[in-house]
Formats: C-alpha cells, structure tokens, sequence
C-alpha cells in the first residue's frame, strides 16, 4: 500500500444511466496493466451482479485501484440510475475528485444533473470526459457547451466552472484532449487524473479517523466496512472504538485490513490517511459512523442517506398454488432474507408488522424493489407483494407527497399522447426543447404516485423508442386523487386448466395474460377486460364433443398473442386490492378476496 500521499489520488465516476461508466472503468483497467497477458477479462468487470449484467446498469457502487506511473488511483464506480442516488452522494464523500462522463450525443440529462450537483455541493472540480465520440451524427463540443450551462444552472463557482474537459470512446478504448488530436489509447485521461485531481489531505500523525461509506458482507468474514481512512494509521490486529450514530462506543479489533488492486481485494498489514480499505471486526455498524483510535476517539460528521419514499407489503404466499415451486416459503425463512438484505443494502427499510407472516418493505423505488424481488425470486423464494404505495410525509402539520423530476426525450409523433397521459397524473410540464434529430425533451414536475405504472404506458405509446428518467425533487403538499387506474380485470371463476376453447369464445372480453394449458385457481387473475368493472370467466371449459364433432374436426383458428406478464410489468400494472404472486417459475396476479359473513 503507498503510504505517500503524493502519489495517491481517490476518483468517483459519475454520469447519467447509460452514458458509458462501467465500460470507461474497463478500458482504464485494460490499459493499466493489472491484468495477465493470458487472462480472460470479462465486459463490463465492475458489474459482479447477474442482474446488472443483464439489465446492463450498475446497481452498487464498486473500488477498484489502478497503478499508474508510480501513482496509485482508486476508482469508484457509481450507479447511474436515480433509484441508487444514495450510493452516489456516500461515495463523494471519499474521493477528492470526479470525472462525469456524458453521451455526445444526448448530453447532460437528468441524473447528469443529480450528479453533478452532489459533486459540486461536495466542494469538487469534476474533469468531463465526453463519451461515444465514435457514434454517428454526435457533436462533442456541442455536449461540452451543454455541460458548462449545467456548471452555471447549478451555482457552480469560477474555479469548478473552469473545468478541464476530454473527447473519446470507452469501447474504443481512447481519450484525446481535442477532437483534431488522434489517439489510440487512455494516457491523455490518466495525465489529465493525475495533474487536476489533488492529492488526499490527511495527517497521518493525527489520530485514527476512517468513516464508513459502503457495507459488504462475506459468509467468513461477516460484516465489511468499507471507507476512507480521514486521518492517521490504520492497521491490521489493532484495537479500535466504534462511534455510533448516538455518539455511543463500541470496542472491538481490526480482524482484517484489505486494500483494493484491479477487481481483487487484498490482503493489507497497515494503509495510511488518504486510503481506500475494507475493514473486518465490526458487525452492528452503519453508514456515516467512524471507527477511531480507542484512547482519542473523534467523530467525523456524519453522512446522511436520503428515506425512502416507496414502499410494499411482503407476504408469506398463502395461495392455493403456495409452495409448489419455491424451495424457501416460510415466514421464519423470508424474515431472514429481508434482514440479512439490510446488511449490504443500506437505502433499504424493513419494518415487522402485527402479523409475522406480512413486511413492510421500503425503498427509493420501484426499479429498487423490483431488483430485489428479481433476485429473491432467483435464490428460490416465494412469496407474495402488494402494490406499491408512496411513503407520505407531514412537514408543519400538513400532509406532504414525494415530488420528482420527469425527464423524457421522446419522438415528435408521440409528445401530444405523452403530455395527454401525465396530465391525468397531476403534473406540471417545466420545459420542452425540439432537437434537430426528429425528437423532443419534454421535462415534468410529477407527484411520485403519478410515476406508478407510467412506465409501461409510456413503452406503448412511444412504441419502445421513448427514454425516461427521473430524479427526487422534494416534498410538497398533497396533489389531490387522481385516476391512474387501468380497466378492470378478467378473473378466473374456478380452478383447472385453461383451454383454448374457453379463451377463444372470451376473446372479445379483452386481453389475456396466459395461453392455453395454463394452470389457473380461483381468484387469479387472467386478463384485462374491456370494461371498467372486473369479470370472472370460466376459462376451463372444454367444447363438448359428439359422434358429428370430432376432436380433429377442431377450426382452424389461432389466438392473440397474450401479455406477456413480466415482473417490471407486473409491479406496475398491479391495483388496490390485489396481489403479485412471486416464485421461481411463475408471476401470477390474484385478486384478494374481502371475507364475508357466510351463512351455512
């Protein structure tokens, strides 16, 4: 580990979803020289998770570290999306630099904005590095202009506003000061890190102050701290205090100290201030609190992580299909599961209620809850979730709603039919710019309950071309009811098989979510009718044959193509007094129904 702080500098690595981070991240690390000759180096390595790989989105911030020109650089990579904006502002806490990265084409967008304003209230000079220089049709300087009015829009000062600036292609693995300029590798990023990115300040004389930023958990080691040591000398074996939220202290030992190089944490017997280490010892830790010397223990101020502002109801699934296909279906086992989650997942809540079978979950959104519902679903669990509903607030006594910033760039044919569907959900439109390319920016302000199963309106009425994006804007008072409610729903009238039989003569009811030779029960929900009301259907029934119709006498017909029932699609299409079934193998929705008095 370099104890000279000159030759250390710490970087966060921000930018809106999509604008190319992780693939930067993999061009440095390429080029860096961390990894062999002969080894097979994955795309987009900073991206652990399967989900992430498959969503192509970043979902924890990650460290990495590189070595270049005797000069240590710790690399911290940060979600894009605005559900993880909690990660985002922890990590600037520990860097002293960034590098924002925007799409040439596109520009700054809304979590670009998020961003840069959380690096700009943390005092940094961030290095733009404009991204995608390869693609057709962009214009970079017109990006770098964008950015600068951004610079000014959020209060930045002269210095921040003086910003150094590069073109060039994480894919293609280059930067170049200037578009005239060729290039065919990183040096020009690395030199520009390594001359703008000052120095960590920290007095290794001093005593102990590290502050925790992110958690982990390993089945050996336990809990992970991982942080910035702010002042003095960490090292492995020594005893430290624990100075909690409270102000409280706990003792304990450093178990294990481990520095980060290339994708490998390793093994470490001191780090000195200005570092970046993950610390074994500690387990009933959270974020913000500082582990400090025993004989002069000094907190460091301590982070705050925005509340949540979406939550769901967790349930023991009490079906009449439960526990056939998940492997972990008790109330004991899913308890567990969402605790152990608020180890390593810090913008989540998890509250018990008055019955030990129901959770209250709470989250950032539903691209948040979503994403832990998907992985649950993969480790073998089934349960059930209610639909999402916005935590409220009261602020002075009156009742107050999240509100947000709804960024969305849209063909020209669809911005009358977009504009029209959030009208209906109470938001007011901010700003709308016509691009030379046959597009236009649309920007909202939108109450958080509005953005519930917009999304996937607004895939329909974009036909999958339109891009959306949306950040917290603040809290306000409440908006009033309003309507967001789909038709009512085709409900099956008893349990059995469905057939295409029944299906083709409940066609013209509305639309189906399964094919025949789907196993239904009572209650389960099959379509969306037509209608505002909801209908049960038997959908079961089979033609009755005789001597004159014979089973191979069958027309030739075919069926619509269903819905196709996914469980993004799922969470936002749910209503008021359903349920989503959640197992390996399936997504069902079910209506739940209000017990009644029945006389026998």
């Amino acid at each position: 580990m370099i104890s000279n702080q000159q030759a250390l500098r710490n970087i966060a690595i921000v930018a809106h979803v999509d604008h190319g981070k992780t693939t930067l991240v993999d061009a440095l690390l390429s080029q860096s020289g961390i990894f062999r000759d002969n080894e097979a180096v994955p795309t987009c390595v900073m991206d652990s998770n399967d989900l992430e790989r498959e969503r192509g989105i970043t979902i924890l911030s990650k460290n990495t570290a590189v070595i270049y020109n005797e000069t240590r650089i710790n690399i911290v990579d940060t979600p894009g999306h605005a559900d993880f904006g909690g990660e985002v502002e922890r990590v600037l806490g520990m860097v002293d630099g960034c590098l924002l990265i925007v799409d040439a084409n596109e520009g700054p967008m809304p979590q670009t904005r998020f961003v840069l304003k959380k690096a700009l209230e943390q005092g940094l000079r961030p290095i733009v590095f404009v991204n995608k220089i390869d693609r057709a049709r962009v214009d970079p300087e017109t990006a770098v202009d964008k950015v600068l009015d951004l610079f000014l829009e959020l209060g930045a000062d002269d210095d921040q506003c003086d910003f150094p600036y590069l073109f060039g292609s994480g894919i293609g693995g280059y930067a170049k000061p200037d578009m005239a300029t060729q290039s065919e590798n990183m040096k020009p990023l690395f030199d520009a890190i390594i001359r703008h990115v000052p120095p960590p300040i920290g007095d290794q004389d001093k005593p102990l102050q590290l502050q925790i930023t992110s958690l982990d958990y390993s089945d050996f080691l336990g809990r992970i701290i991982i942080g910035r040591v702010h002042n003095g000398v960490i090292r492995s074996g020594q005893r430290a205090s624990l100075i909690k939220e409270n102000g409280k202290l706990k003792q304990g030992r450093i178990n294990k100290l481990m520095g980060f190089e290339g994708l490998k944490r390793i093994e470490i017997n001191e780090a000195f201030a200005g570092n970046i280490v993950a610390v074994s010892g500690f387990d009933d830790v959270n974020i913000g609190e500082t582990i400090a010397c025993p004989d002069e223990p000094n907190a460091l101020p301590l982070i705050k992580v925005d509340e949540p502002t979406l939550q769901m109801t967790f349930v023991v699934n009490d079906s009449p299909f439960a526990g056939k296909e998940g492997k972990f279906v008790t109330s004991r086992q899913l308890r567990e599961r969402l605790f152990k989650e608020l180890l390593t997942n810090v913008a989540l809540r998890v509250d018990e209620t008055d019955s030990p079978d129901r959770f209250a979950v709470c989250g950032r959104g539903e691209l948040h809850l979503g994403i832990l519902i998907e992985t649950m679903r993969r480790e073998g669990y089934e349960f059930q979730v209610s639909q999402p509903q916005v935590i409220f607030r009261t602020i002075d006594d009156i009742n107050c709603e999240p509100v947000e910033t709804l960024v969305l760039d849209v063909p020209e044919e669809s911005v009358g039919t977009c504009i029209e569907k959030l009208g209906t959900r109470k938001s007011e439109m901010q700003n709308m710019i016509n691009t030379n390319d046959g597009r236009t920016q649309l920007e909202f302000l939108i109450p958080s309950r509005g953005l519930i199963g917009f999304r996937g309106e607004f895939i329909r009425a974009t036909r999958g071309e339109g891009i959306m994006s949306h950040s917290f804007f603040e809290y306000r008072p409440m908006l009033g009811e309003f309507d967001s409610r789909r038709n009512g729903v085709l409900i099956s009238f008893e349990e059995g098989v469905s057939t295409f039989y029944s299906l083709k003569n409940a066609e013209d009811r509305g639309q189906f979510f399964i094919n025949p030779g789907t196993k239904v029960y009572k209650g389960m929900i099959i379509g969306e009718h037509n209608r505002q009301q909801d209908l049960e259907i038997n959908i079961c029934k089979s033609k009755q044959l005789t001597n004159m119709r014979s089973a191979g006498a069958e027309e030739l017909d075919s069926l619509q193509s269903p819905i196709d029932i996914t469980l993004e699609r799922a969470l936002e299409y749910i209503g008021p007094g359903e349920m989503l079934e959640v197992t390996p193998e399936s997504i069902r929705l079910r209506k739940i129904a209000i017990k009644k008095n029945i006389k026998r």
